[in-house]
């Protein structure tokens, strides 16, 4: 049997090297619309959990709680956890531990980097406007006129659990965020983080 030549190898190792050059740029983007899809399913699922609540308390939606995290009693993210059996948030070791496994959560979105502060970690953050910015206040789901074009949840680019536009995590997914509607549909767009008529009830 006749041994390669080292002219031969080298040709074999450079088609190689150009068939793994070429694949990695498909197996990047699979990946990264593998991550957009969790993402995605995961807001979903806190629109499960924001229809059951409201089915539960007379159509009212729940508080938003206190934008630093610290709400203990009520807010989005202690008042909806409950609706879906979700981990508490105040009882995630990730949330005040920056070393801490994320796991697999309802709680985060598998593109985001960020970790805690020390203090916090929200990987998806409520529009603060839709109960106008009251940490007590709730509004009956059924009187927002447009409910199929007001965000709720969105993915988040900075540390606040209540927030606005200013905390969108821009390009997290490709060219753009996740974000949920009121009507519990979750969609992809590449807004900047700028006001418009899906902030504002």
């Amino acid at each position: 049997m006749a041994a390669f030549s080292l002219t031969e190898l080298l040709a074999v190792i450079a088609v190689i090297s150009t068939l793994i050059g070429l694949s990695l740029p498909a197996i990047s983007k699979v990946e990264s619309q593998a991550k957009r899809m969790q993402c995605v399913h995961r807001l979903r699922s806190w629109n499960v959990a924001t229809q059951s609540y409201a089915s539960d308390h007379s159509g009212l939606l729940p508080p938003d709680g206190a934008p630093n995290g610290r709400s203990r009693t009520s807010g989005w993210y202690i008042d909806l956890p409950r609706e879906i059996a979700a981990l508490p948030y105040h009882e995630a070791p990730w949330r005040t531990n920056s070393a801490a496994s994320l796991g697999v959560s309802v709680w985060h979105c598998p593109a985001n980097p960020r970790r805690s502060n020390g203090h916090n970690l929200f990987h998806f953050c409520l529009n603060r406007h839709i109960n106008g910015s009251g940490v007590g206040v709730q509004v009956p789901l059924e009187s927002l006129r447009r409910p199929s074009e007001l965000i709720w949840l969105f993915d988040n680019g900075g540390q606040a659990a209540v927030a606005q536009w200013n905390n969108v995590a821009t390009g997290i997914h490709v060219n753009g965020a996740n974000y949920s509607f009121l009507d519990g549909h979750v969609a992809t767009e590449s807004w900047g983080p700028h006001p418009s008529t899906n902030w504002l009830p």
